[in-house]
């Protein structure tokens, strides 16, 4: 296989030097570079490692914009050995101690469980929505088509009658050519725009969002607008299911999702551990944020203090989830300093191959809290205005219904989504500042 090694530099290369990401480089050599910096191209001819050098970013414009160049985006790149075979040992280490490097790793594939799901059945007791006063929410807006929720998943079931005509975009960013995929099913290799799902874990997301209601209970913001965006193929071991993805080909998602794609919100119902090197997805998502986009996550699902990011960077709304009795589950982890708990539990919801499940997870908890906050942006757009993310965060903080008498529970946080106290105070606060 040819390894990848992400380099973050203290200083990007001259700006003369057209380097191309390394999305579009697998597709066309055509502009091709081989040295990078002269420690770097030192370490690598003392190894005896040919490279060629990527941006691991594509710029939003024709040139970079202040939020990509204060985030590092213009001096990280990606280096692809021309040759087959292992890493030297040390190699990534003798790179990162150059003094004109900031951050360097190899690239490597980050695995999360997926939750079980059961075939269609028929529920009884009170929607999800009641749980969060959706109704309320839903009489003043029932979202905006120009406001964009990016899920970022396993893909989706595009053709889903519960999903046509809501998906406006996709993309898909997993690649795993190269690696050792003896365990995965389904199509992983070759970043394209096929976001087909072949296990159901992004059209259940996606359903919860921005379902028609016909066969299941309508979306939570049924008039925005979805973009799909795959990063996770599916690998199978001991007979259980993993979302699997390149934490570096996620970031790269994310960033399509904030300049292409155009997201208000990204929701993403995955989490990976911290495994050395810098925090995974930080640069990234302090760009998104930066650009005002609203980046919801799941808090994990091993019901321990483990942190799963992106769930725990500062600035992320991390979920965890409830009972139908609005209990917090057992199973929602709390490394994460979790903002809100939202349903996740036996939610029914669309699934692959125009199906329809029943699925339990903080991975349906978050998109509960991601449609909500793609119907409050609707509400500030109607109404004229718009909303920063601090707003976002403070409104969920005040609103959510407390489940003991501290101001932050560590399991719970500020407690759960409500909409109707949500919305209330969201009305009263657009007027004011009238």
């Amino acid at each position: 296989m040819k390894h990848h090694i992400v380099v973050k530099l203290l200083h990007p290369v001259a700006a003369g030097l057209r380097v191309p990401d390394w999305h579009h480089f697998i597709a066309d050599k055509s502009t091709v570079h081989e040295q990078v910096e002269p420690g770097i191209n030192r370490v690598m001819r003392d190894h005896g490692l040919a490279f060629w050098v990527t941006r691991e970013y594509a710029a939003a414009g024709e040139t970079w914009n202040e939020d990509e160049v204060r985030h590092g985006l213009d001096r990280t790149y990606r280096l692809i050995l021309q040759s087959d075979g292992a890493l030297p040992p040390g190699l990534v280490e003798e790179i990162r101690a150059l003094p004109t490097v900031d951050a360097a790793h190899g690239i490597d594939v980050a695995e999360a469980p997926l939750p079980e799901v059961a075939s269609e059945t028929s529920l009884l007791g009170p929607s999800p929505g009641e749980l969060i006063y959706l109704s309320y929410a839903k009489a003043l807006t029932r979202g905006d088509p120009n406001v964009r929720v990016a899920v970022l998943d396993t893909g989706a079931d595009l053709d889903h009658p519960e999903l046509q005509g809501k998906i406006a975009h996709h993309a898909n960013f997993v690649d795993l050519a190269g690696l050792d995929t003896r365990e995965f099913i389904g199509h992983f290799r070759g970043a394209d725009d096929d976001v087909t799902d072949e296990v159901g874990h992004g059209t259940h997301v996606s359903g919860i969002i921005g379902a028609r209601g016909l066969r299941m209970d309508e979306g939570v913001a049924p008039d925005c607008t979805l973009v799909a965006i795959r990063v996770l193929a599916t690998m199978v071991r001991d007979g259980r299911r993993y979302g699997a993805g390149i934490v570096d080909n996620i970031n790269r998602g994310i960033k399509h999702a904030v300049d292409t794609a155009q997201a208000d919100v990204i929701n993403m119902s995955l989490g990976i551990k911290h495994a050395g090197g810098a925090l995974p997805h930080a640069d990234i998502i302090r760009y998104a944020l930066s650009r005002n986009v609203t980046v919801v996550a799941a808090s994990g699902n091993d019901g321990s203090p483990e942190r799963y990011y992106p769930g725990a960077l500062p600035g992320v709304c991390a979920v965890g989830a409830v009972t139908a009795e609005g209990a917090v589950t057992t199973f929602t982890s709390y490394g994460a300093p979790i903002t809100c708990v939202a349903p996740g539990t036996n939610i029914y919801s669309s699934f692959a191959n125009h199906g329809y499940a029943v699925a339990s997870g903080t991975s349906q908890a978050s998109p509960f809290v991601a449609g909500s906050v793609a119907l409050m942006k609707s509400y500030a757009r109607q109404q004229g205005g718009s909303l920063a993310n601090n707003t976002i965060t403070d409104l969920l903080e005040r609103t959510s219904d407390k489940v003991d008498n501290q101001l932050r529970n560590e399991r719970a946080g500020y407690g759960l989504l409500n909409l109707a106290d949500g919305f209330k105070f969201l009305a009263h606060t657009m007027t004011s500042s009238d």
